[in-house]
């Protein structure tokens, strides 16, 4: 096995941005553009084992979330829990610290797709410790998108049944019936943000029709870089709901019109 077809495999499915090294026999480095808070990119090789082929962050991820957080909180207690629901919901075994994941039936960019996903769904624990737990702020969204939108003009977590049968990737507010469905995301936390960040790009990556809104509890508590990542994929946001609700249904009243 080469690196060009490997490389070629992994841009078709995942993004243009991958490089693909070899590194010895049977074994190659994935570049990929992804990264952790800091900036390291995640740390991805793919090699064989025995007569198959498996991609390995080789223990760097939960050794960089240590940086970060103690490492009994990674091993027990509700972050560990949420560890291990994301690395199970992609298929990737945690070896003793080293997380992999199997390439079936030489979907190398199948499997790369899914590594990825689980690798920056693990990293979003690092946010629980500075984030608020509780708000009120979806309830009170999910009240005024209500009051704004027929109940049969929209749904509530949706998910593509075509696309996502294992519902990896909810939509919060789906407003329906129109050419380009609305697809609405309540931002109240800095994991909220890449989730939904990673979430569009998904769909655009599937070929979804679609249109994009984010409606944050507080603009301004969001990173930067993450705030930068989001609005380089959604189409249209609102700083807050509480000082915004006049022109959030002023929008709803134009997108729920359309083509009628």
């Amino acid at each position: 096995m080469t690196a060009d077809p490997i490389a070629k495999d992994f841009r078709s499915r995942v993004c243009e941005q991958i490089t693909v090294e070899p590194e010895g026999a049977d074994r190659f480095r994935v570049f990929t553009p992804f990264r952790f808070e800091d900036g390291d990119h995640f740390d991805i090789v793919l090699k064989r084992e025995g007569d198959s082929w498996v991609l390995t962050d080789e223990a760097n991820t939960l050794m960089h979330l240590s940086y970060w957080l103690d490492e009994k909180e990674i091993e027990s207690g509700n972050r560990h829990q949420i560890i291990q629901g994301s690395l199970s919901g992609f298929s990737v075994e945690d070896r003793n610290g080293e997380l992999v994941i199997p390439v079936v039936n030489e979907r190398f960019g199948d499997a790369l797709f899914n590594f990825v996903q689980a690798l920056s769904k693990v990293t979003d624990v690092s946010f629980l410790s500075r984030e608020r737990v509780k708000t009120t702020f979806l309830e009170d969204l999910r009240a005024f998108i209500a009051s704004q939108v027929p109940a049969q003009r929209v749904s509530f977590d949706w998910t593509d049944p075509s696309h996502d049968p294992r519902k990896h990737y909810p939509v919060d507010f789906r407003v329906n019936e129109i050419a380009r469905p609305l697809f609405i995301y309540g931002l109240p936390t800095e994991s909220r943000v890449k989730d939904a960040t990673i979430n569009l790009l998904t769909f655009e990556h599937w070929g979804l029709k679609f249109q994009s809104l984010g409606i944050f509890q507080e603009q301004e508590q969001i990173n930067r870089k993450s705030l930068a990542k989001f609005t380089d994929v959604c189409d249209k946001v609102f700083s807050s709901l509480e000082e915004n609700r006049d022109r959030i249904a002023a929008l709803l009243k134009r997108t729920i019109n359309e083509d009628r």
